[in-house]
């Protein structure tokens, strides 16, 4: 796969988990918020891995979703209080 594909990726995980923690933050449905975990470790996974690839070029892209996936991090923590 190329790293064009996996920056994509990365994007698609931190959205779809930011989804997932809205959806599951709304409901309180503990299967809707253990999916959400895992959601946000496969987008912190994907992340973390693409870190080691990235060039300056794509710094500002991964901050951004770093950015993002540690907001929605924090709103499922605070969720679960």
């Amino acid at each position: 796969m190329s790293d064009f594909n996996n920056f994509e990726q990365v994007e698609m995980k931190v959205k779809a988990a930011q989804k997932l923690v809205g959806y599951a933050t709304m409901s309180m449905d503990q299967q809707q918020l253990t999916d959400a975990t895992d959601a946000i470790t496969q987008a912190r996974s994907q992340l973390e891995k693409m870190k080691s690839l990235a060039t300056d070029l794509d710094e500002e892209f991964l901050i951004r979703q770093e950015e993002e996936l540690t907001q929605v991090e924090q709103q499922l923590r605070e969720a679960q209080i």
